[in-house]
């Protein structure tokens, strides 16, 4: 456990003496700018108040500004490509790779200390709410009555939401930063804990998602007037009914466990049993749709990536496995600073546009389109930048938020259905159940025009299928990253997962490619703890090249599964 020194700071009430004549008398002076927790919680209204913003809060963690780890992750993991600088783009997605600046002043700074400081808080925003709803119900009790709100489904409803967001910042914290402060209901509002181990912070957000599943399951959650579904604007979209709720907050689950780990061997260790289990429901429910709008923004991924190529554009690194024309293949052989990222993606995968030529492929390019996920671009708006990040292609999933009126506003996938079934698919994978694994790849290849593949012998052997001449999807790059071949099944559900989830989630490819050992040589693995907290803390900062992860290495990427 990461152990920081604590500096209790006490205030004492602020009073006067007062004399008149010989007397003297002790005026006791409330301070009101002492934060008071109980009496600024004191009321069920206000409580509920509380809760019901406790939802955009956590969205506004990932969601709210461009300056943020799902812009700097994604550029990291070259799910899309950014020329400009800002939003530390070109750094995060420079080769050679260079660790995580975090000096005092560092150009993106800014976006660092974001997701944590959000995050952070609404952590304790949730806690302080189920710690007031919990006098609540014990005044109640006292009083004679069996509920703080309007019913003990109401009081139940209240607190298993709370706890949901509590242990899902939690949960986002540990699969960014190295370390994060553990904040539950057992900590008094006036403590500041410990910074504790990435693995303690997920292990302790999972628990708190636990505890919201039994108390949304529990008799009372039954018992009364406005309990379940959960209000629309509590998770802007989603009315969710009692077992839906349970299948929601089991997708955040199945999310952090597999995503939590930092390398391969953690990865491995994941609880693959527990995933499948916790994915395979949340899958019954399908895509986890919000609405975007007032107080739900989607800056990166919905708008500013939109602005041009130059934002957000697809990079051929990873997303070139479609190609079946050979094109990557000769991509790939060529030294890296010599090769020419003009190159066209001819594949049967129905997400890219088809055609044999980039005329051909513009005219598919038609928007908007919810089937197909990228279009080739006119030449006039195609833009200079790094070999390994330009492309003719842009990334179009959400076009319609960005582009076509009312702007901003409508439906965004947050948790595709495709992630939790790849989730169960990997766990099926890592158990030996290959046949289950075949089946979940093969509807996902399915609803792409891609064509089926038999269940392997093993996990290590080359997938086969009724492929064209031209080769299988995906095309996978050899260990030296200097040619590609059709790859195992393992590699066919990675495809089928970052083809599906592109864009959705909270910092997707990063995590996934993270524990796979996919990223780049010398990637960082994570990010440190943001200087000002380290500060605030009368603790050295450090940058990510000396983050420690499980085992005791540092937090930096080894040369891949791809050779990059």
């Amino acid at each position: 456990m990461r152990k920081s020194l604590i500096r209790a700071v006490a205030i004492a009430p602020l009073t006067l003496l007062l004399a008149a004549g010989c007397k003297k008398e002790v005026l006791a002076v409330l301070n009101t700018n002492s934060p008071d927790v109980v009496r600024v919680y004191a009321t069920a209204a206000s409580v509920e108040g509380v809760v019901l913003g406790l939802g955009s809060q956590f969205w506004s963690g990932f969601q709210g500004s461009s300056e943020g780890m799902q812009t700097q992750s994604k550029n990291i993991a070259l799910e899309t490509y950014g020329s400009v600088a800002n939003f530390g783009m070109n750094t995060r997605n420079a080769i050679p790779r260079s660790a995580i600046n975090n000096d005092r002043g560092n150009s993106v700074q800014t976006g660092n200390i974001r997701d944590f400081s959000t995050f952070s808080k609404v952590s304790r925003n949730a806690t302080t709410a189920i710690q007031a709803i919990d006098r609540l119900i014990a005044t109640a009790k006292a009083q004679g009555s069996t509920n703080a709100f309007g019913s003990p489904a109401q009081d139940a409803r209240d607190r298993a939401f709370a706890f949901f967001i509590n242990g899902a910042s939690l949960g986002y914290l540990a699969m960014a930063y190295d370390s994060a402060a553990i904040v539950t209901p057992s900590v008094p509002s006036d403590v500041v804990p410990v910074l504790s181990f990435y693995p303690d912070v997920a292990v302790a957000g999972l628990a708190l998602m636990d505890s919201a599943i039994a108390i949304a399951t529990s008799a009372n959650a039954t018992v009364g007037t406005n309990g379940f579904p959960l209000p629309s604007t509590w998770f802007n979209g989603l009315a969710l009914t009692q077992a839906q709720f349970v299948q929601f907050i089991k997708a955040h689950q199945a999310r952090i466990r597999a995503g939590v780990a930092r390398t391969p061997a953690e990865r491995a260790a994941v609880s693959w049993t527990q995933v499948i289990s916790d994915a395979t429901a949340a899958a019954a429910y399908g895509d986890f749709v919000v609405t975007i709008g007032t107080g739900w923004p989607c800056t990166y991924d919905c708008s500013q990536m939109e602005v041009s190529a130059g934002w957000g554009e697809i990079s051929p690194m990873y997303s070139f496995m479609a190609d079946t024309s050979g094109a990557y293949k000769t991509w790939l052989s060529t030294a890296i600073m010599s090769r020419n990222s003009a190159i066209l993606v001819v594949t049967p995968d129905t997400r890219w546009p088809a055609g044999a030529t980039r005329l051909a492929q513009q005219t598919a390019s038609t928007l908007p389109s919810t089937t197909r996920f990228l279009t080739n671009r006119a030449a006039g708006g195609d833009v200079s930048g790094d070999v390994w990040g330009t492309s003719f292609y842009d990334h179009t999933r959400w076009y319609a938020l960005a582009k076509i009126a009312p702007i901003g506003q409508g439906p965004y996938t947050y948790i595709d259905a495709q992630e939790m079934t790849m989730l169960a698919a990997e766990g099926y994978i890592r158990t030996g159940n290959l046949a289950s694994a075949t089946t979940l790849i093969n509807a996902s290849r399915a609803t792409a025009g891609l064509p089926a593949i038999t269940t392997p012998a093993s996990a290590t052997a080359t997938i086969t299928g009724s492929f064209s001449a031209t080769g299988c999807v995906p095309q996978v790059p050899n260990a030296a990253g200097t040619t590609a071949a059709c790859g195992n099944i393992l590699e066919a559900m990675k495809y089928e997962k970052r083809m599906e989830t592109q864009h959705t989630g909270y910092m997707q490819w990063f995590v996934d490619s993270r524990g796979w050992g996919d990223l780049v040589e010398n990637s960082p693995l994570q990010w440190p703890v943001p200087n000002g907290e380290m500060d605030a803390r009368v603790h050295p900062f450090y940058n990510s090249d000396k983050s420690k992860v499980v085992g005791g290495g540092f937090a930096i990427a080894t040369k891949g599964t791809y050779g990059f």
